[in-house]
């Protein structure tokens, strides 16, 4: 494995010092003009003269502001898109919602010319701190999972786009081995199969991504038979993503910053783990939290950003064996990078630098997965979500 600090040690220091602060992603199989214009859509926290929903125009590797904000509301830290793109969905990361203990999701309308979001509906997310948000294969339903509460759930998309009350609800149940971290059910995740036919969802604080049978007629979710599948106890699993062939998942563990490879039965909604692999390197000594995880558009690379390293790591998946082997590891030339995404196109990767106030653009090496920084850095204050829309 090579450092990253040899091949990059120049292009940080003039990128840390001149601009220093003051979707799961699925391999695509469609090839996509490195050309094409798309919206970039980023969720926040709304501190730090944050207030919403940013969004700028990324072409060609460039992102250039539309205007101050999309539209204002608080602390959208998790975003999805509708496969149509004409909606977008935001959680809303509060424990009060309306004089409710509870958080909230919206729903927006996409103004695909300009740019600007339009509010449909805000309702409660059944749970304390919603932190993810994903849609079923059909956009027919949005997906939630509400973290300090530890609970799912499933709400139906009106013809408009707003949303309708939940169809499902489930509350998590127990608790691992970190008494700070894990002392009760903390869902992370959840999200479709390929096929549609299930849900799992990562549960940081019980050690486990548990699988539902997921009803695409009723929204409903029903425990699979097993019903989860562990990892080693204190990991805290956060985000995962399926293969190219969604016959492998690969699950991001944010506590002890590792990966779990797993094979998936998609007839049974079955796991069985295969290997897990650290996601920090060797001699790393401090403390750090991984964050997010995502798929390069081969299918033949994984990508997990790390919060204290402060870096990207890059893995390349074994062909045969659909296990991770360690490339590099690549600072994101800022502080505590939250979330990261690779545009449509898979040539570039955006890394959301939630605590130095930036977004910093890379270049994918479509051969090798490696990441080399193009020079371009924005400020936006409390980035942590991208995600991608075909502009018009």
């Amino acid at each position: 494995m090579k450092t990253a600090l040899r091949k990059y040690s120049a292009v940080s220091a003039f990128l840390l010092t001149s601009f220093a602060p003051t979707a799961r992603v699925q391999a695509q199989t469609k090839a996509v003009p490195r050309s094409a214009s798309y919206l970039v859509y980023v969720g926040t926290y709304t501190v730090r003269d944050s207030k919403g929903i940013y969004v700028y125009r990324f072409q060609s590797g460039r992102l250039t502001p539309l205007g101050p904000l999309a539209v204002e509301t608080v602390n959208p830290s998790f975003l999805a898109v509708d496969p149509s793109h004409r909606f977008l969905y935001a959680v809303n990361e509060t424990q009060d919602f309306r004089g409710q203990k509870t958080g909230a999701v919206s729903a927006f309308a996409i103004h695909r010319n300009t740019g600007r979001l339009t509010l449909l509906s805000e309702i409660s997310s059944g749970g304390t701190d919603p932190c993810y948000v994903s849609l079923d294969r059909t956009g027919k339903y949005v997906l939630v999972a509400n973290y300090s509460s530890g609970s799912v759930a499933v709400f139906p998309v009106l013809p408009g786009g707003g949303l309708d009350k939940a169809s499902a609800f489930v509350q998590h149940q127990g608790h691992s081995v970190d008494l700070q971290r894990q002392e009760g059910p903390h869902a992370h995740d959840i999200a479709v199969s390929p096929d549609n036919r299930f849900a799992l969802a990562a549960d940081l604080g019980v050690d486990k991504l548990l699988v539902y049978r997921f009803d695409a007629k009723a929204g409903s979710l029903v425990p699979n038979d097993p019903p989860s599948a562990s990892v080693n106890p204190g990991s805290g699993p956060r985000h995962f993503v399926f293969d190219p062939s969604g016959k492998f998942v690969y699950l991001l563990n944010e506590i002890k910053s590792s990966v779990t490879t797993f094979s998936y039965n998609g007839s049974q909604g079955t796991l069985h783990e295969l290997q897990t692999v650290p996601g920090l390197p060797p001699g790393f000594t401090g403390e750090n939290t991984a964050a997010e995880i995502a798929m390069g558009r081969s299918g033949k690379f994984v990508y997990a950003s790390n919060r204290g390293e402060d870096a990207i790591a890059v893995f390349a998946i074994d062909p045969a064996k659909h296990t991770l082997k360690s490339v590099e590891h690549v600072p994101t030339l800022g502080k505590e990078p939250r979330n990261f995404a690779i545009d449509p196109t898979g040539a570039y990767l955006l890394a959301a630098n939630q605590n130095s106030d930036n977004i910093v653009v890379f270049q994918v090496n479509p051969a090798t997965g490696e990441l080399t920084p193009t020079g371009q850095v924005v400020e936006v204050p409390s980035p942590v979500c991208v995600v991608f829309v075909p502009a018009e």
